[in-house]
């Protein structure tokens, strides 16, 4: 990985952070801030797809804890991601009316909303820490060596 792709993932984890607290934003921009977030989701994923081509592959080929655990950890994340943005959606009170449409079931989404985002909020420190040593390497060195991916 070089800087550049460092500091969009640093970029991606701003404004995750940064809309995932709409007691910070306000519901409204949190809301619209989530979008964003969708956007740059598929941008991050769109830089790392040789990544996660490359992870499937090896995770058949040369299995190890380090390897597995590290695509487990994506999935999850990738699947809490998807699970907040939808659920985010469907209890929108500002984009949703935003486009004239309205969504039933909030009792459901709610809760689920708000479960997602602790869900994957926490995987994300787990993320971070999993990469501490490649992160630490990186900033030392300039370059960081890949543990587990």
């Amino acid at each position: 990985m070089d800087r550049k792709l460092l500091a969009v993932d640093a970029a991606c984890l701003l404004v995750y952070l940064v809309a995932a607290s709409p007691a910070l934003t306000g519901i409204g921009i949190h809301e619209w801030l989530g979008l964003g977030v969708l956007v740059v989701f598929f941008a991050h994923a769109a830089m790392h797809v040789d990544w996660a081509v490359e992870a499937v592959r090896s995770a058949f080929a040369r299995p190890s804890w380090a390897r597995t655990g590290n695509l487990a950890l994506d999935l999850l994340i990738v699947a809490a991601f998807m699970t907040v943005t939808v659920s985010g959606i469907m209890v929108s009170g500002a984009v949703l009316p935003a486009l004239g449409l309205y969504a039933d079931g909030y009792y459901f989404w709610d809760p689920l909303h708000a479960i997602a985002a602790k869900a994957l909020l926490a995987l994300l420190l787990v993320h971070v820490v999993a990469h501490w040593r490649w992160l630490a390497g990186f900033f030392k060195n300039g370059k960081g060596e890949r543990h587990g991916k």
